[in-house]
């Protein structure tokens, strides 16, 4: 819980370091929208991969020794075409 501060003609808060770790808004630029309950602030993400490498590496666990259903060799497989005349 948090209250507004004055800051000179404005008014702010501050959001405890847990908060913005979770929310990724650690040194980012945020942009603020109002919503229908109050304001949502949220980082504009300038990088477009920047959170990459965490999705990739979470995907990757949770699939972890399951068998994906399609795999390249069933792509390129082209036996199917041998009997067809060119």
């Amino acid at each position: 819980m948090t209250t507004l501060t004055k800051i000179g003609n404005s008014q702010g808060i501050r959001i405890p370091k847990a908060l913005i770790k979770q929310a990724h808004l650690e040194n980012a630029v945020i942009e603020l929208e109002i919503v229908e309950n109050g304001l949502l602030i949220k980082p504009i993400h300038t990088l477009k991969r920047v959170y990459w490498q965490e999705n990739i590496k979470s995907i990757l666990a949770q699939h972890h020794n399951k068998k994906d259903s399609t795999t390249i060799d069933e792509w390129l497989d082209d036996s199917d075409l041998e009997d067809y005349q060119w």
